[in-house]
């Protein structure tokens, strides 16, 4: 249902770009007609809405991967560096908040560590809209921050990190068998933005599988018995991304690099002194409006990535 559902809106989206592309037509004719120039204006507002409009149906053809309709958990992890690394994860958790406003999407906090002075340690989202996670797969990696820092009284530049993980909210029964012995549960109070119930109970769960090191948390949902069931299934999402890429199956499109939070493995820097500008590493996108990608102008770097992972190289 939910399959058919996509398609009927992308039907839908198709007969309205092809009707706006004939009307147009129908304005331009107009335009010649009673040669009217002051048309020209509205024509080229209405062309280049156009030109936007199927750029993004354009994009949306290139999420054909088999989990990219799927929701998306988002986990940021505050790299070395303290205080700065700690405002930069919660500037990028901000970053992609707005994002996801503007896509129409929905987020849920899965789990939430506050800094202990300012920012995020840790935190995990899920995203939820058609293609969350086809979209969110480029964001994946280690993300570098290089600004005049406002917690240095001598006013020095700093360099910050933040990593990014991405992974599909797979809905169907995942057929993943976890000896009980393999796993260590531990329980905590909920905190911060994530819980429901703060301080008050130990509802959050912490599991962490012992033979891959792999941590998974939760304590978003009203109980401790809800939270340890959310938090096994993104365990066994990540276990079945690991074999599948073990297996040497869709490496690229599932999991990618697992990287060191330091310098040399950014995917994407983010220079706000002393000029501006945020470029992506990996397929040489640049945008010098850092305020207008950290209030979640992202697509121009979403969508180059994947047109990147299409065509196997990247737009110099």
């Amino acid at each position: 249902m939910k399959e058919l559902k996509q398609l009927e809106e992308l039907i839908k989206t198709i007969h309205t770009l092809y009707t706006k592309y004939e009307d147009i037509g129908l304005l331009i004719e107009l335009g010649y007609e009673e040669n009217d120039v002051s048309m020209a204006e509205e024509i080229g507002a209405e062309i280049e809405e156009f030109e936007a409009e199927f750029e993004s149906l354009r994009i949306r053809t290139l999420l054909s991967g088999e989990y990219d309709s799927c929701n998306a958990i988002v986990t940021l992890h505050a790299g070395a560096g303290g205080t700065e690394s700690c405002d930069w994860a919660g500037m990028l958790y901000r970053m992609y908040n707005r994002w996801a406003e503007r896509k129409g999407f929905s987020i849920q906090v899965l789990d939430f560590l506050d800094g202990d002075i300012t920012g995020i340690k840790a935190v995990t989202f899920e995203v939820n809209g058609e293609n969350a996670y086809g979209y969110l797969k480029s964001e994946k990696g280690v993300h570098r921050l290089v600004r005049i820092s406002p917690f240095n009284a001598a006013g020095k530049r700093q360099t910050s990190f933040a990593s990014c993980d991405v992974v599909p909210d797979i809905e169907d029964e995942i057929d993943i068998e976890i000896a009980e012995d393999e796993l260590k549960i531990d329980t905590y109070r909920a905190s911060g933005a994530g819980g429901q119930h703060v301080n008050k109970t130990s509802s959050a769960i912490r599991i962490t599988h012992l033979p891959t090191g792999i941590v998974v948390q939760c304590q978003n949902e009203r109980s401790q018995h809800f939270n340890k069931e959310k938090a096994m299934q993104m365990l066994k999402v990540k276990l079945k991304l690991m074999k599948e890429q073990e297996q040497a199956e869709k490496v690229s499109d599932i999991r990618g690099e697992v990287k060191e939070i330091g310098f040399g493995s950014q995917i994407r820097s983010y220079v706000m002194q002393p000029y501006t500008l945020v470029k992506d590493h990996r397929t040489n996108t640049e945008n010098s409006n850092v305020i207008a990608v950290m209030d979640g102008g992202i697509d121009t770097f979403i969508n180059a990535y994947l047109k990147m992972a299409v065509n196997g190289q990247r737009e110099d």
